[in-house]
């Protein structure tokens, strides 16, 4: 097993997850099935030995999309949080779902038949934050109830 683990889980915090760091296979996914499970133009997706990922809260449910496939996602509020190839011994977790997204890096492209061609303009586009001044400024008061990006003993968190 790596020595860098990697945690990560859906967006309620009903279900969370550790992997070993990944070195390699860290990809897009272009293909509609993809598309169509994540709600996106792609899907980022990190594998794992299937022996390896610990479920630390909860576990996903899943939904078989094909014959070959299967996907997890979390019950109480969607997120999806792995793809499949069903009888491997590899199972990817979405790049979205880990509490650092930044710390894989994808190494290529799959289902690229299907790749959306307007994201090549990406680095053109506008950029405008989300970050929390922003947010209050749109919406006082704004309180999330998102889980945050590490482990915790309970949640949701108890309220005073």
């Amino acid at each position: 097993m790596s020595e860098r683990q990697l945690t990560g889980g859906c967006q309620c915090g009903a279900v969370r997850y550790a992997i070993p760091a990944p070195t390699k296979g860290v990809h897009l996914c272009h293909c509609r099935m993809c598309q169509k499970a994540v709600g996106n133009y792609f899907a980022a997706l990190a594998p794992s030995p299937r022996d390896q990922i610990t479920w630390t809260r909860g576990a996903p449910q899943v939904f078989r999309s094909s014959t070959a496939a299967a996907r997890g996602f979390c019950a109480a509020c969607g997120t999806p949080l792995t793809f499949e190839y069903v009888g491997r011994s590899s199972m990817h977790v979405t790049v979205g779902s880990l509490d650092d997204p930044s710390a894989v890096v994808p190494d290529m492209n799959f289902g690229v038949e299907s790749r959306v061609a307007t994201l090549a303009k990406m680095a053109e586009w506008r950029d405008e934050k989300t970050d929390a001044a922003r947010i209050n400024e749109l919406f006082p008061g704004y309180r999330g109830f998102q889980h945050p990006d590490h482990d915790t003993e309970q949640w949701p968190e108890a309220t005073p």
